[in-house]
Parts: structure tokens; sequence; C-alpha cells
């Protein structure tokens, strides 16, 4: 087995969005193989029924038991016991088809526990069908931060031309102000500087953090958060010798692509950061979570119900998470000096972290 090759757990995500169109097409280039090692968990059943309604070839692909070793060169397929199966109704959200969602990525944490798989990338869930005594999380993010019980955790999104984290992320913006704290400031800027320096091997990074209100408070006129919050955390990481610079007034920061001067981008809450990200990088950015003790990443885009079973979805953005997640895969092995055997990494992790997940049902 290649020595630097990730074997990547898919959860299926909704199967009525676009996921398994976006998985199947992206395995359909058979290079992708040389690479990575995907373990889908998702029933053959609901995996043909796809390809056969939207005409899509499958690539080669066995079915394994949740405890058998994935081989390369192929789609391992483990198919998820006693989960019902939902009906296929492309395009359209289904209560079903949200506890398949939520089986499914389950069955990949459970995976990742015993040593079957490594790493996860996750495919689009409907955060509302989801959603059930089990998963009570605003998102992907916020559940996995509770199974692997991380004591903090970051969104970032990842793209060629700049890396974005968000301070708050899946809440109202009414209640974003009073969120923004010393502690919960410092604490993400030195998850993001770790992940920085741990995944990416920044040796030393340089982090740019936006303000709050607009044009920064404008010296204390539109808001005091910049002045009583931000600047003072920001001065506190600069004295200790951290390249950590701000507060700066986004749509400055923006419009004149101050961010290609930085190596990573601090945002107050989630439309702030992800707006722009998106705009420059929309199909070819990734959802990275930093904190967990695994590598977690995803396509930026959502299920996608408009174009479901019609074909058009662009495989660009899964395609970009799974060589994001190879390359952090990589950077992370060289960062714990261990010998190039995935085994060898699983079993440092898991010594390392204590690592739980809700039981499979």
């Amino acid at each position: 087995m290649g020595q630097n090759r990730s074997i990547i757990a898919f959860s299926c995500g909704d199967v009525n969005g676009i996921g398994l169109e976006v998985f199947i097409k992206t395995f359909s280039n058979d290079l992708l193989f040389k690479h990575v090692i995907p373990v889908l968990y998702c029933h053959e059943s609901v995996l043909k029924e796809t390809s056969d309604s939207l005409s899509i070839q499958l690539p080669n692909y066995q079915v394994l038991r949740k405890s058998e070793k994935p081989k390369e060169g192929l789609i391992n397929v483990i198919e998820l016991e006693d989960a019902n199966v939902p009906e296929l109704n492309l395009g359209t959200p289904s209560l079903p088809s949200g506890a398949y969602a939520l089986a499914s990525l389950k069955w990949a944490v459970d995976g990742i526990v015993n040593g079957v798989v490594q790493n996860l990338v996750t495919l689009p869930i409907d955060k509302k069908t989801i959603q059930s005594e089990e998963f009570e999380f605003p998102g992907h993010t916020e559940y996995l931060a509770d199974a692997f019980q991380a004591d903090s955790h970051m969104m970032l999104l990842i793209s060629e031309s700049m890396r974005v984290g968000v301070v708050t992320g899946h809440i109202p913006i009414q209640n974003v102000a009073k969120s923004i704290n010393a502690e919960l400031l410092t604490s993400k800027i030195e998850m993001f500087l770790h992940a920085l320096r741990q995944d990416f091997g920044v040796v030393k990074p340089k982090l740019a953090v936006l303000g709050l209100n607009p044009h920064s408070g404008d010296d204390g006129l539109l808001g005091s958060e910049e002045k009583d919050v931000i600047a003072p955390v920001i001065n506190s990481f600069r004295e200790k010798g951290d390249i950590v610079v701000g507060p700066y007034s986004a749509d400055g920061f923006f419009g004149n692509r101050m961010y290609e001067d930085f190596d990573g981008v601090l945002a107050m809450y989630h439309d702030q950061g992800l707006i722009p990200f998106k705009q420059l990088s929309f199909s070819k950015g990734t959802n990275f979570t930093a904190g967990l003790p695994i590598i977690r990443t995803s396509p930026d885009h959502g299920t996608a119900y408009d174009i479901a079973g019609k074909g058009e979805a662009d495989p660009g953005s899964l395609i970009e998470a799974i060589f994001t997640l190879q390359r952090l895969y990589r950077t992370r092995l060289e960062h714990f000096d261990l010998k190039k055997d995935p085994l060898d990494f699983i079993k440092h992790r898991r010594e390392k972290f204590s690592i739980g997940v809700p039981n499979i049902k």
C-alpha cells in the first residue's frame, strides 16, 4: 500500500442531493486512485440507483464488511447494517434521507475510531432533515467536534489564494457581537496559528484579523469591540513574537486583495469570511475543520437540490477537498515524525487523543 496514501472515509451525505453524483464523477478518473484509497459508507443499491438515474457509469468498486481492510485501485463500499435505505428522489429533501445521512456519518466516524480508515471527507447534508435526538447540531463541524471530544475547533475555508477561518460559526447574526470575547478570540487565533504550522507547514505564519464593525469601529464611533477586545488580543500575540495583524476593515481588506499578503485570515462571523471566499473560490474551495485529531475536509457547497438529478453538478470542489486532505495528511506525517505507515499514524493518534463516538444503532 502506498506509504503516503490516505485511506479516506466518505460519508454519503443526503442521497437526494448532489453528493453521490459528484463522488461518482470524481472517481470516474482512475488517476485519483493513485493518491487515495476511498471508502464510501453507503448501500450498494443506493450507489447503483444514483448512477443509473444519472446515466453515469460507476467506477470499479467492491462491497466490504466494516472490519475488512480496504483495497487499492477501486471504491470500497461499506453498507450500513440496520440503516433504513431511503427512497431515492433526487432534488427532494426527506426525513428518511436525513436519517440515512446521519447513519453514514456515524459509520464513517466508527471506521476511523476502529482503525479501518484514517481521515474523513463529508458529502453535503441537509441541516434540517438530519436533525434528531442524536444530531442536535448546526452542522458537520459541531457534530464531529463532539464525537471526537475536541475542546475547541474552527472551520477553515481553503483555496489556492486564501485560508479563511471564523471566530463565530453557525450562530444567528444577532448573537455574534455578544459571543466575541478575549478568551474565545485568543483560542481561535492560537488554533489558527497551530493549524498553519502543523497542517500547512508554515514555519512563521502571518495571520490577518478582521474587525467586527463597519470600518473596524471607526475608532469607537461605530462600535467598541475592536478597541476593547480585538486589538488588545492581537497585541498580546505580537508581544509574544507572533505575526498577527489587524483589526482590518473587511471590505477594504478583500477589495484591495490584502489577503494575498497573509497565510490566513480570521473573520469574526460566518458571512464576513465566507462570502468573499466563495466569490473568489467557489467550486475550488475546501472546508477543513481545525482542532480535530483527524483530518476532515468537505466540498464548499451544499446539497444543491435545485440541480440534483440533472447531471449538472461540478465535482471540482470535491476533488479539491480530496487533494487538500492528502496534502494535510502528508504534512501531519512529517510533523509527527512518524514512519510513513497509515497504521502507525492511527495507533499514534488513538493513543494521543481520547476519541469518543456516539453508538451505532
